[in-house]
């Protein structure tokens, strides 16, 4: 049975250069915007046209270069903001304008001071004039996490009318429960006319760190599309992560789906977005973290050494990593002392193996890590004859 593809939405170029700290410059966001179109991405934020020229710039350089992927400019539910965003567009090959309002209670009473009603005409106006730009335009529905379900399936099948092709679903705090922003997406699906001429849209924050999890959940209910970034960055705690969504998605055969994304690709366009925005990965990320792969515990590495699925669940190499790490620390085993040691370039017998460890274990005891060249002192100084190691 073939799978389904849920699209990939990368938002890295807008809502995760919305960072403090993280402006990139044009040329910069055109070498992202060139390898996101090689990695498998569906569709490319590529900026929010009307806030400064230069952001309008960037999106129309970015119209011009990219090749497969859809080129999308944000706006608010703004006339202006909807023109500039469709002359940024205009040299796109497929151009979407993303355009939407908030609909939660908060949204609605504290940031516009307006009513449900009102809401929905202004909702229903901004896509009906996007219409007359693009074929492609997506409404988001701001806080729809925190959205009453029943206004906000209203608010969809008026945009739908209206001509939306694709809903966005946004968890903007973060604060859903996974089975709560899957039942939103159900409820939607099952309560919306016309939902079918529409693409359900996922996008989840990470205020809670469920961001991925929601996003999944959204998925495994209906969505088709799901808006992510490069490493989870983004606002405060940052955007649903592309590389767990994806890796999960191919990991889990069971759920049905996958993606148009080339996995080999990601660590290295994970070190490109993280060199160009100056934004460390942390080293125990999922999927490209320096320790993704990496093994210091004795019971762990051995069992990887004996075989690599005991504690891996990817192969490194399916996301472009060149193999597992054997990290020789203090609570490394004598399996792990030998494997190293081998690459190294010394076979050691069980008995050498065992003096060996001994003062394998006095240096660990000093330090944090255990370097090829400290494999190579700790055998000089062992009590084994070294012309009898082949």
């Amino acid at each position: 049975m073939s799978k389904d593809i849920v699209q990939i939405f990368d938002t890295t170029l807008r809502d995760g250069e919305q960072v403090p700290g993280c402006k990139l410059d044009r040329e910069q966001k055109l070498v992202i915007a060139e390898r996101l179109d090689v990695l498998g991405v569906n569709i490319i934020e590529a900026g929010f046209p009307v806030s400064s020229p230069g952001d309008f710039q960037s999106v129309e350089a970015i119209a011009k270069l990219v090749k497969n992927a859809t080129v999308c400019g944000l706006t608010r539910a703004v006339k202006n903001d909807i023109e500039v965003a469709a002359q940024a567009l205009k040299h796109a090959k497929t151009p979407r304008i993303h355009t939407g309002i908030g609909t939660s209670d908060s949204h609605i009473k504290f940031k516009f001071n307006s009513n449900r009603d009102a809401i929905i005409e202004r909702a229903v106006s901004a896509v009906s004039y996007a219409k007359t730009f693009v074929e492609d335009v997506e409404f988001y529905a701001e806080d729809a996490g925190r959205t009453d379900n029943e206004f906000l399936a209203r608010v969809c099948e008026a945009v739908i009318k209206a001509g939306a092709t694709v809903l966005n679903i946004p968890d903007t705090t973060g604060y859903c429960l996974p089975d709560e922003y899957g039942a939103k997406i159900k409820y939607l699906r099952e309560n919306v006319k016309g939902i079918d001429k529409a693409i359900l849209s996922c996008h989840c924050h990470n205020d809670l760190g469920l961001a991925t999890a929601n996003s999944i959940a959204g998925v495994i209910n209906g969505a088709r599309q799901i808006e992510c970034t490069i490493n989870g960055i983004g606002e405060r705690a940052g955007n649903t992560s592309l590389e767990e969504v994806v890796m999960i998605m191919r990991q889990h055969p069971n759920l049905n789906l996958d993606t148009t994304i080339n996995s080999q690709l990601l660590y290295d366009t994970s070190l490109m977005v993280s060199r160009k925005m100056g934004m460390m990965v942390q080293p125990n990320k999922a999927i490209v973290g320096a320790n993704a792969f990496a093994h210091s515990s004795g019971i762990h590495q051995d069992g990887v050494i004996k075989n690599r699925e005991t504690y891996e669940i990817i192969d490194p190499a399916d996301v472009g990593v060149t193999e597992s790490s054997i990290v020789l620390t203090a609570r490394s085993g004598r399996a792990a002392l030998a494997y190293r040691a081998k690459i190294v370039g010394y076979e050691l017998t069980k008995t050498q193996l065992d003096d060996v460890y001994q003062e394998f274990l006095k240096y660990a005891d000093t330090r944090k890590e255990i370097k090829d060249d400290d494999i190579h002192q700790i055998i000089e100084t062992s009590n084994i004859d070294l012309q009898s190691i082949s």
